[in-house]
Parts: structure tokens; sequence; C-alpha cells
């Protein structure tokens, strides 16, 4: 969702800046354009700035929380297929703030396996992911998105995400429908 019209903030509100990464605080009373809101995350512009909103704080800049990733139902017996299929859905809810490509077709994600605990108590999930360009600021908070959506599962109870910079990002690595959505096909 795109807003042609500025939405004034409702209260002050903890964003990062794009891309550096940094954490601030807009005040109250700014005016925002939203440019994306997707996988429960909003990215406004603030004063010519662009600037990375959480979900918890939708409220400030008069949205709604988005709802939570689906997750397999408690209690449910899930096959190793079916936690497979969860685990990658909900990364595909994970969103580059700049690109409105989830990091699943936007080919970050290198690698993803998911093994039992070792007690067999449940289920870890190891990725390794990279990012558009290594000195992108935003690492950290994409690399805990991915993990906190894929905690969010039934089932899965360790996840580590491991940022990579080998092989080297490239448009290549895109899927199809992401090269399409971006026009370049």
């Amino acid at each position: 969702m795109q807003t042609d019209e500025p939405i004034t903030l409702t209260r002050d509100c903890e964003a990062v800046v794009i891309p550096a990464g940094t954490k601030v605080t807009i005040e109250q009373g700014q005016q925002a354009h939203i440019t994306q809101s997707l996988g429960g995350s909003f990215t406004v512009i603030v004063n010519g700035n662009m600037f990375r909103i959480d979900g918890k704080d939708a409220d400030a800049i008069g949205m709604e929380k988005t709802a939570a990733p689906v997750v397999a139902a408690a209690g449910q017996p899930v096959s190793p297929e079916q936690l497979e299929k969860e685990v990658w859905n909900n990364m595909r809810t994970c969103y580059d703030p700049e690109i409105p490509v989830n990091v699943v077709d936007l080919g970050l994600i290198y690698d993803c396996r998911i093994s039992p605990l070792p007690d067999r108590s449940g289920n870890q999930v190891e990725v390794k992911m990279t990012l558009t360009a290594p000195g992108c600021g935003m690492g950290e908070y994409l690399k805990q998105d991915v993990q906190n959506k894929l905690l969010c599962i039934e089932g899965i109870d360790e996840v580590n995400v491991e940022l990579v910079w080998e092989p080297q990002w490239n448009q290549g690595m895109m899927s199809d429908a992401a090269k399409l959505q971006l026009g370049l096909y």
C-alpha cells in the first residue's frame, strides 16, 4: 500500500533508517508517505529520508497491525514436508524494505535446513542468507525478521540465521516472478 497523501504520525515512533540500519525516533506530528507495507512492517518517507517502521508501531501511522504468519494448528502432527513448506511460506513474508519482493523470491535465501533437536523435543532451522549489497545496514533487521517468523511455527524451537557473502548476490538469483514484478523482463 502506497499513500499519495501524507500521513501525520499520531505519536513518537521508533524507526530504522534505510539503508543505514540506525535506530531513530520519528516525532509525533511528522508527515510520512507510506511506500511499502509488506510482511508486517512499513517503509515510509519522512522529510526525504526512508525509514522502516515495525508492525507493532502501525498505530502511529494510522494503520492496523498485520496478522501474524500462518502457523500449524496447535497439537496437530505435522509431517516434515508440511513443516518445510511452512518454513518457506513464512520466509516469504519477510521483505526487503526497499524492494517490494520477499527475501525468498529475491534469491537471498541460500540454504535452509530443518533438523530435529538432539533431545527430539522439537526442530531447529539453520538458514544461510545474504543481502543485495554487503554494506546494507538492514542486514540484522532482515535476519531478525526471518528468525522471528520461523519461531512462530509450531514445532520450530530454535532458529539460527547466518548472513553469508559467498556467492555474491546478483539479479540472476531472483525468481522469474520477482524479475517480472520488478520489470526486469
